[in-house]
């Protein structure tokens, strides 16, 4: 496990106070358990982009293949 410093704004660690408080959740499993939620938004975000990059990079050897098996179905 790392120790990590770490500055937060004062409306936002109150904010974390309250709700750990009634959670009677320990601060560093909350910050942790967040930042879990977080790297998943995030991981799926860039995966989003990425298939969104490739889908471009593969959307014209699509369509030849598809123009290329259209003309077999005519041939029969």
């Amino acid at each position: 496990m790392k120790t990590l410093s770490l500055k937060l704004d004062d409306d936002i660690f109150d904010e974390t106070e309250e709700i750990t408080s009634k959670l009677k959740l320990a601060r560093n499993r909350y910050i942790n358990e967040a930042l879990s939620v977080y790297n998943l938004i995030n991981k799926r975000r860039l995966l989003k982009t990425q298939l969104s990059k490739e889908s471009v990079l593969t959307s014209s050897d699509s369509m030849e293949v598809l123009l290329e098996f259209e003309k077999l179905l005519d041939e029969n």
